[in-house]
């Protein structure tokens, strides 16, 4: 049987550009698709499929919905962005593939026959970053201190309650907390704490 895709994309355009270049493909159909994070957990339940394509940027930042959908198919992450921060959050949060939308047509079906496999498929530069990690735990994009201020809000104190707590100003709070947002490419306090979650900074039933 072909391996059956759900495509989730708010840009109608690049929608029908992977339809034009998956519509050439035999092992491949195109069961169902999106353009709104809106309903796309129930068009998963209702639709027999085995890979969903997400954007990472479905109206918003998707990285939130990556862990629940990943527990229904397999997730390929497509992407504008180019950070490698945001497809390791990816990765860390169930997705199996990110393919950088400016080379999806070289790219997208080495990715889909991966993941049909059972095996994962990163860009090289994901790779390289997620080995030097993998090698050196203290490559982690997060300094001591930033772990410090993820693991207080992700346990759900406030910005006052960290600075109280770690003896600095809560203008220094804020500060960490911009910058563990720009290197993790995450949005608000909701995606930090699954960031907290699945990278161990703080176990899954800490949380107050």
């Amino acid at each position: 049987m072909p391996i059956r895709l759900i495509l989730a994309d708010d840009h109608a355009m690049f929608r029908e550009g992977l339809k034009a270049l998956l519509r050439h493909e035999p092992d491949v159909s195109i069961a169902a698709e999106a353009s709104s994070i809106e309903g796309l957990s129930a068009l998963v339940d209702s639709t027999p499929a085995d890979i969903l394509l997400l954007d990472l940027q479905l109206e918003r930042s998707s990285l939130t919905d990556i862990e629940p959908l990943s527990q229904k198919l397999s997730v390929i992450v497509v992407t504008a962005s180019e950070f490698v921060g945001d497809a390791l959050a990816a990765i860390r949060l169930g997705a199996r593939a990110v393919v950088l939308k400016r080379f999806a047509v070289e790219t997208l079906m080495d990715a889909i026959k991966s993941v049909s496999a059972g095996d994962y498929w990163l860009p090289p530069n994901v790779q390289g970053e997620l080995a030097s990690q993998l090698r050196d735990p203290s490559l982690s994009p997060l300094s001591p201190r930033e772990k410090e201020i993820v693991r207080n809000v992700a346990l759900g104190l406030r910005n006052a309650e960290v600075a109280k707590r770690l003896f600095i100003s809560e203008q220094t709070v804020k500060t960490h907390l911009n910058n563990v947002f720009q290197k993790l490419g995450i949005q608000d306090r909701v995606e930090l704490t699954v960031y907290a979650i699945r990278t161990g900074i703080i176990g899954v039933h800490e949380r107050r």
